[in-house]
């Protein structure tokens, strides 16, 4: 099948996925495998394609929280079904794998696709799922002795868990591959954090697993906590530990600023406490990571997502100087805010000004 047969096959998915059809989904994915289409190529040109769109859909505000919870669960059995059928057998033999995500992440889709690709492969996959706590992790490595761990991470926020995941699997005597957009576009935060390879896809991912390299050489790039230098400074650990503080602070001078908060309901009340929360943890991810990209990133994905629902952008203008004024005495946390601040006044300066990239 060409790449012509593939986008009609990811159209009928996603009409399937968005009338929460399971029925439709798993009967179009047969027909695909029975139309010659390679099960590898369903998992990850058409079943992940079709869950990118799902969180671009909601991103966008086309879709509710709800659907987009429905067709991801879809997809998840239709993945199941695939793995069922005949076509999905492999009678090649390579090594073992434990497939996780790391202790907080409830996105498991991703690790999923991998888990069946490696399968495809040959692979004896150990899928843990979502939020795997990392001594229950090390536990099952001890009992199973995979070749190599694969680590899934797909929100920054994750990354100190993530970085003593690595460590523990290493100490265990596991290599360790991770994957996932917290890891960033070029898995920089990966190398940072000492993981001995980071693919940027399943199909990657299953290519340097096939390389043999993880399963033949633990790397000698090991980071301990103690090896990122700037976290002698305990900002990370101070403003982490005083997040809440920072979240009440925040929210009750926002409230003085913008007289309208006076009257908000209680569910409206809520979702401002939560955002400004997620503002905080993203700093705090950005000063374990030390690196401004992440958290401006954040900044300005947040605009848009607000944007789409109708809430002015700018509110986060005042949430950042508040941070601020509360976080005077910490340096790199300074550095941070107002980066992201300059990102955010540009990005506003973007979409006001049509004359700014002529």
């Amino acid at each position: 099948m060409d790449d012509a047969d593939q986008v009609l096959v990811r159209e009928q998915l996603w009409g399937a996925v968005a009338d929460c059809d399971e029925y439709a989904a798993v009967t179009t994915i047969f027909a695909a495998v029975e139309a010659g289409m390679p099960p590898e190529d369903i998992l990850l040109d058409v079943i992940a394609r079709v869950q990118h769109r799902i969180g671009t859909e909601w991103a966008a505000n086309r879709i509710t929280v709800a659907q987009e919870h429905a067709a991801t669960a879809i997809n998840d059995r239709v993945i199941a079904a695939l793995a069922q059928h005949p076509a999905s057998r492999s009678t090649v033999k390579a090594g073992r794998v434990t497939v996780a995500c790391v202790d907080g992440e409830w996105h498991a889709l991703p690790a999923r696709l991998l888990a069946e690709t490696l399968r495809l492969r040959g692979w004896q996959v150990d899928f843990l799922g979502a939020q795997v706590p990392t001594p229950h992790l090390i536990a099952h490595l001890h009992q199973s002795g995979p070749d190599a761990v694969a680590l899934s991470c797909s929100i920054p926020t994750g990354l100190p868990t993530a970085h003593a995941a690595i460590t523990a699997c290493q100490a265990a005597g596991v290599a360790v591959l991770v994957g996932g957009a917290a890891f960033g576009v070029d898995g920089r935060y990966a190398r940072q954090l000492g993981a001995d390879a980071w693919a940027p896809n399943a199909r990657a991912a299953a290519e340097l697993l096939g390389e043999g390299f993880l399963c033949t050489h633990l790397a000698t790039n090991r980071q301990p906590v103690d090896d990122l230098p700037h976290l002698m400074d305990q900002e990370y650990t101070t403003v982490s530990q005083t997040s809440t503080q920072l979240v009440k602070e925040t929210f009750s001078t926002l409230e003085d600023r913008i007289p309208a908060m006076r009257t908000y309901t209680e569910a409206q009340r809520q979702r401002t406490a939560e955002d400004i929360a997620h503002v905080v943890d993203f700093l705090v991810a950005g000063l374990y990571i030390d690196d401004d990209e992440l958290f401006s990133g954040f900044i300005t994905w947040t605009a848009d997502i607000l944007n789409a629902r109708g809430v002015p952008p700018a509110t986060l203008f005042p949430t950042l100087e508040l941070l601020g004024k509360q976080l005077h005495e910490f340096p790199r946390s300074q550095r941070l805010l107002s980066a992201a601040l300059t990102a955010l006044a540009d990005k506003k300066g973007s979409a006001t000004d049509p004359q700014r990239h002529t």
